[in-house]
């Protein structure tokens, strides 16, 4: 076993998903602490541009495997594997996305791995101290893993994503790709309904939640958007309410977002709601409850209502 990090990234539709960045990050951050390499594997679709993009501060080495172009279970699963078996790494790493989450099992089950999904948190001294939330993310557990190596994936927007440019060394891995064994393939993409936006891809959110009372009231806040060439978001219950589809939710059982501002306006801060926005760079949250929990975690917060503080922030836009 080589005290190494193997670190997976991951593209859809020509592009390289956030989670690739941040798998970067957290890759690197183990990667130090056992004293040994971050290698990442590229799989499919554009290799040599997403090594390029991907030539990273904290990279070591670069693998890819020009197979395909879109994510396939049974390729990346024999990749990894093969991969795995031959760099013989402490770790593989792997986002907790929708395909993270496809293939991650199947790897660890082949490498004979204890899996360690939707981790917030990781570090290595003599053993894998991993931290998970339970419970709508009102409980934090430690989990610890005794063995040398383990598969890990983490959840998106927990670590920073690497920007800074780097000079790992790049080479086409040599797998062979056992075709009888593919099961399945992309076919197309096709967006959950109203798919005209992905929030997760906004710089800046203005998201509402259940203080804004009745649905003709969301014109206010489509009005605070246009001003501010903001993007819309909301809370479960605006979602459940079939005032904003579902495409534009944030939060445990919606989207989570990593924008640069979060402006939360009538939003109180349930845990399920905050577990999918706590990565916004800049919290901002109108309110008039002043104990509302979204000011715990809020860097700028206006305790008013939002009827009277909403129409001067459009005014003060316009």
């Amino acid at each position: 076993m080589s005290p190494s990090v193997l670190a997976v990234a991951e593209h859809r539709q020509g592009e390289l998903r956030d989670a690739s960045f941040e798998l970067v990050t957290a890759g690197r951050e183990l990667a130090d602490d056992l004293g040994g390499d971050l290698h990442l594997a590229v799989i499919g679709g554009d290799t040599e541009g997403f090594a390029e993009e991907l030539s990273l501060s904290g990279v070591d080495a670069i693998h890819t495997v020009a197979y395909g172009e879109e994510f396939n279970h049974d390729v990346y699963t024999q990749a990894v594997v093969t991969m795995a078996e031959e760099l013989e790494p402490a770790v593989v790493l792997m986002p907790n996305t929708v395909n993270g989450l496809d293939y991650a099992p199947a790897v660890a089950e082949r490498l004979s791995l204890p899996l360690v999904s939707d981790i917030v948190g990781v570090s290595y001294t003599d053993r894998f101290v991993t931290t998970r939330e339970m419970y709508g993310s009102k409980v934090e557990t430690t989990v610890e893993v005794g063995r040398e190596s383990v598969a890990l994936t983490i959840r998106d927007g927990e670590w920073e994503p690497t920007e800074e440019p780097g000079e790992p060394s790049v080479d086409e891995f040599d797998v062979e790709i056992d075709e009888d064994a593919i099961g399945s393939s992309v076919t197309g993409f096709e967006e959950v309904a109203g798919g005209d936006v992905d929030i997760a891809d906004a710089e800046f959110l203005i998201s509402v939640g259940r203080g804004i009372e009745e649905e003709e009231n969301i014109a206010l806040i489509e009005e605070l958007v246009e001003a501010t060439g903001a993007t819309l978001s909301a809370s479960r219950p605006i979602v459940d309410n079939e005032w904003l589809p579902k495409n534009r939710q944030v939060g445990q059982s919606g989207k989570s977002v990593t924008p640069t501002v979060y402006l939360a306006i009538g939003i109180s801060g349930a845990v399920q709601h905050v577990a999918g926005m706590k990565g916004a760079e800049t919290i901002i949250a109108i309110n008039t409850d002043p104990n509302a929990p979204i000011f715990d975690l809020a860097d700028y917060g206006i305790v008013g209502d939002l009827f009277e503080v909403v129409p001067a922030l459009i005014e003060e836009f316009q």
